[in-house]
C-alpha cells in the first residue's frame, strides 16, 4: 500500500546570504521515512505557492517543524520587540490557520520546538519571547558551540501527568530530553493541555483537547536520533499510525463515494 504522505513544514533562509531557499532538516525527513513509515514531502511554507485547503487534500499528516524564526507576536496579541528574534511571517500565514483546519478535521499533525509553539498561538495561547530570563528558570537553549551530538544531547527531566496521554505513551512519568529552544509557553490556548512540563516548570508537552485526531506537540527535538532514542521512536511511531488511519479512513470515504 502506497505509504501516507506527511507533509513537513519548511523554513526560509538565505544560502550564502544572498540566494533564498524552503529548508528542512534531514533528520525530519529520516524519523518520518524510517519511523513514522510515511513518505516525506517538503512543503513551501508560503501562500504565494501554496493553499491550506490543497495542503489538506493532498497530505495524510502534517510535521510542524522546529526553526530559527519565531512565530511573530502580532499573532497572539502583543507587541514587537527584540527580545522576540527573527520571525518568518510567510511560515506563520501558513501554519496557524493549518493548525485549527487539523483540529477540526481530525487529521493528525506532530509539533516540535517551533511548531509546538505554532500549536499554542493557532489555539489562541501566548509565548514568552525569552524563557531563560524568567526567574527560576534554566537556559533551554541550543549551546552555541560544540558538534551537533553535543547540541542535541540530553539535557533535562520531563515530568508527565500521571495517566495523561504522554505518559500513556512513554509507559514512565519522567523521561530525559534535549533542548533548544528561546522561547516557550505563556498562557495556554484554548484547549490545549499541558501534559509534560520540565523541572523548572516550563511546558514541555502538549495536545488539543478532545480534538479527534493526533495533536501532540512537544518543545524538545525528538528527529534526532528518532530511531534509536527511547522517547523520540514511540512518538513518531504514533504519529505515523495516525496518518495511517487518517489514509485508510479517507480512502475508504472516497471509495464509498465513487460507488
Amino acid at each position: 500500500m502506497t505509504r501516507p504522505i506527511v507533509g513537513i513544514i519548511s523554513n526560509s533562509y538565505l544560502i550564502n546570504d544572498q540566494y533564498p531557499t524552503h529548508a528542512g532538516g534531514t533528520m525530519n525527513s529520516e524519523a518520518i521515512a524510517e519511523v513514522s513509515g510515511c513518505m516525506p514531502l517538503l512543503i513551501p511554507t508560503d501562500p504565494r505557492y501554496v493553499s491550506v485547503p490543497e495542503l489538506l487534500e493532498q497530505c495524510d499528516g502534517f510535521l510542524l517543524t522546529g526553526g530559527r524564526p519565531n512565530v511573530h507576536p502580532e499573532e497572539y496579541g502583543e507587541a514587537e520587540t527584540e527580545a522576540h528574534g527573527d520571525f518568518d511571517r510567510e511560515r506563520d500565514a501558513i501554519t496557524l490557520p493549518l493548525v485549527r483546519a487539523c483540529v477540526e478535521r481530525g487529521q493528525p499533525f506532530f509539533g516540535i520546538c517551533r511548531g509546538f509553539q505554532e500549536v499554542n498561538v493557532a489555539m489562541g495561547g501566548t509565548l514568552y519571547p525569552e524563557i531563560r530570563d524568567l526567574p527560576g528558570r534554566m537556559n533551554h537553549r541550543m549551546p552555541p558551540d560544540g558538534t551537533l551530538e553535543e547540541k542535541f544531547e540530553i539535557r533535562h527531566k520531563v515530568c508527565l501527568s500521571e495517566g495523561g496521554m504522554f505518559h500513556r505513551l512513554f509507559g514512565a512519568r519522567e523521561v530525559m530530553t534535549n533542548t533548544l529552544h528561546g522561547q516557550g509557553i505563556k498562557r495556554a490556548g484554548a484547549r490545549i493541555v499541558i501534559d509534560g512540563k520540565a523541572e523548572d516548570g516550563t511546558p514541555e508537552a502538549i495536545y488539543v483537547k478532545d480534538a479527534p485526531g493526533f495533536t501532540a506537540s512537544v518543545q524538545w527535538h525528538p528527529e534526532w536520533n528518532a530511531a534509536a532514542d527511547p522517547v523520540s521512536r514511540p512518538l513518531f511511531e504514533a504519529f505515523g499510525t495516525a496518518a495511517r488511519s487518517y489514509r485508510a479512513a479517507r480512502l475508504g470515504a472516497a471509495k464509498r463515494k465513487s460507488a
